[in-house]
């Protein structure tokens, strides 16, 4: 099992250094924009070769660990819906909006109830990051329909 999915994490991982490599060059930035996918694709291709020659196998008992419960199931599907909604979401509305909505959202159905400090979090943390990202680091994230 652990050579088949370290095939497809290689294969996957080559794409991703594909497009990471055809990604636009900065001519006047310290850190180009193309460092961090770059190494994370070395990154999982490497461990991926890792898993490949792993010799360990699978008991009994940690193949009932594997299997996942339907109720499980459908919370890890409609997470999943949330970040794709969230993904659609964010050029439309912006950094801040979708983020704030995704980690409100995403919190409550997660079973988090304390409505006040969910508010204040998912207001304060993307505010500090658009801050941290557009105006120390000059990454400029999508302002979506806020001015700005």
């Amino acid at each position: 099992m652990n050579q088949k999915i370290s095939v497809f994490l290689i294969l996957f991982g080559i794409g991703y250094l594909y497009l990471s490599y055809n990604l636009k060059e900065y001519p006047y930035v310290p850190v180009d924009s193309d460092l961090v996918p770059k190494a994370l694709g070395y990154l999982l291709v490497g461990l991926a070769v890792l898993l490949f020659f792993d010799k360990s196998s699978e008991t009994e008992e940690q193949k009932k660990k594997r299997s996942v419960p339907k109720k499980e199931l459908m919370v890890i599907l409609a997470v999943g819906g949330m970040i794709f909604l969230y993904i659609f979401l964010f050029e439309i509305v912006g950094f801040l909006i979708a983020t704030a909505l995704f980690i409100f959202f995403c919190s409550w159905f997660l079973g988090y109830n304390r409505w006040v400090s969910n508010l204040l979090v998912s207001l304060i943390f993307p505010s500090v990051l658009y801050y941290l990202f557009n105006y120390l680091l000059q990454i400029r994230l999508p302002q979506g329909i806020l001015p700005f």
